[in-house]
């Protein structure tokens, strides 16, 4: 669980709910041809911009910002050193047989093991990596354009507020409920865009980018591994992965476990 959107999305609702509650009664604020206007129309707006297939897949793609499964970098680097130390023991045979918690690394895995070339190898993971970052890529332009779409729709139901209001200004009883839709339909398209869609938007963006850089990672290291590469310099080499913090604290410990430097 991604404890950051979880907190940013219910910290924003809790204060603004509070606003509302302190400020005077809630009902207020509730204006269902407001509602249906925004919501509704945002929805119908954001549908005629994708696919159906694209617009169903944002809302399965949306739980990616809450709750998203994907190793650490270091975690990732020690688990492939182990299985490039494995795999210059045993041979790449014996790489069919690991248990790995990506099932795209997995895959790679697999091609070792089953004797594919590097050149096919890395097609096959390059082509897979691209169509699950256009996957990915086309849940956060939903959800951008949801963003983009709610408070116009606001600004819509203003103007067909204020329009009502105008025509109805001999009848006094009519004025407040237009006023409400007016005010309350902008309020709405803020909220939509900058309390939920927007947000969650950037988190897939988010997601999306470091999937995609795991993902690279595989590949260096599933090619590095079927090259017969030395697993210190393939730890090297997946080192350039990590934050250059990260990288200073290992080559520090390393220079501690080893002041001669190597030399006997």
């Amino acid at each position: 669980m991604d404890l950051a959107t979880l907190i940013g999305l219910l910290g924003a609702a809790v204060l603004v709910s509070a606003s509302v509650i302190m400020g005077t009664s809630p009902e207020v604020f509730l204006n269902p041809t407001g509602l249906l206007l925004v919501v509704g129309g945002t929805l119908f707006v954001v549908l005629a911009k994708f696919s159906i297939t694209q617009f169903k897949f944002a809302f399965k793609a949306a739980a990616r910002a809450f709750k998203f499964q994907l190793p650490s970098t270091q975690e990732s680097i020690d688990e492939l050193i182990e299985l490039s130390k494995l795999s210059r023991k045993q041979g790449l045979l014996v790489l069919e047989s690991q248990e790995v918690n990506s099932p795209y690394l997995a895959k790679g895995l697999q091609m070792l093991a089953d004797g594919f070339s590097a050149e096919m190898i890395k097609e096959m993971m390059a082509k897979e990596r691209l169509l699950t970052l256009e996957r990915n890529e086309a849940g956060g332009r939903v959800f951008s354009a949801f963003a983009e779409v709610a408070p116009a729709m606001g600004m819509i139901g203003t103007l067909v507020g204020l329009v009502q209001m105008l025509a109805n200004m001999d009848d006094p009883s009519k004025i407040g409920p237009a006023m409400a839709v007016a005010l309350l339909t902008t309020l709405y398209g803020a909220m939509i865009a900058n309390m939920i869609a927007s947000p969650i938007a950037d988190k897939l963006w988010l997601r999306m980018n470091q999937e995609a850089k795991m993902q690279q990672l595989w590949i260096d290291a599933v090619l590095a591994i079927k090259g017969d590469k030395n697993p210190h310099v393939l730890e090297q080499m997946l080192a350039l992965y990590l934050p250059p913090e990260s990288r200073a604290r290992d080559e520090d410990a390393e220079a501690a476990a080893n002041p001669t430097g190597g030399r006997g």
